[in-house]
């Protein structure tokens, strides 16, 4: 594999603007720093954001958050909140949050192309009067991620209109293995395929997305 020369390394904001142009007014104008009916409204009808976090020293991580559609809580019009499930305990975001409570935020609506962006400030919690909101199937959160928000807009179409991403007709999910053979193949677990097949399968999966 050849790597770029260096000098198609770009290095500099002036290079880069040479390179791309300026932005749209509108694409600047868009920013705003609170919550707007439609984005309450868009929230509302979300089930899925992902979540982007940098430690002090800048390592990065993207963690997927997902639950029923309104999962986000407004807390107002400059906060919103988003409840921890039970997962796999690792917490790379969480930890990151701790040193650097920089993140961002992108929520999806299935079948839209658009998306809403939110940047902002984080902390966690472990209890706050709205968490009686945030059950889900009798699960009450230890802990909910808070944003203070910073800078929010709406996102254009055009990255999953390229990736066609909402058309099953270009979905190729059996044209990888399973779930259970990779993790085999990278040899990580000491189960059996036959044993990783059993507990990822669909029906065991369900039994464990709100139990601790």
């Amino acid at each position: 594999m050849t790597l770029a020369p260096e000098s198609a390394t770009i290095t500099s904001p002036e290079e880069l603007r040479e390179l791309l142009g300026a932005p749209m007014p509108r694409a600047v104008a868009k920013e705003r720093v609170t919550l707007h009916a439609w984005d309450r409204e868009w929230l509302a009808r979300s089930p899925f954001c992902l979540i982007s976090t940098s430690d002090a020293a800048g390592d990065c991580d993207v963690s997927p958050k997902g639950d029923p559609p309104g999962f986000a809580h407004v807390v107002d019009d400059t906060t919103i909140a988003i409840p921890d499930r039970p997962g796999n305990r690792r917490a790379d975001g969480f930890l990151n949050i701790l040193s650097n409570p920089h993140v961002g935020l992108l929520f999806l609506v299935p079948g839209r192309g658009e998306t809403l962006r939110i940047n902002g400030r984080a902390r966690l919690v472990r209890d706050a009067p709205f968490f009686d909101e945030l059950i889900v199937k009798g699960h009450r959160p230890a802990l909910a991620l808070v944003v203070d928000i910073e800078q929010i807009f709406f996102h254009c179409a055009k990255a999953l209109m390229r990736s066609k991403l909402w058309k099953p007709e270009t979905w190729e999910p059996d044209a990888l293995p399973s779930h259970a053979r990779i993790i085999g193949d990278l040899r990580y677990a000491k189960e059996s395929v036959e044993d990783l097949e059993r507990y990822y399968c669909e029906a065991n999966y369900e039994k464990q997305l709100y139990k601790s």
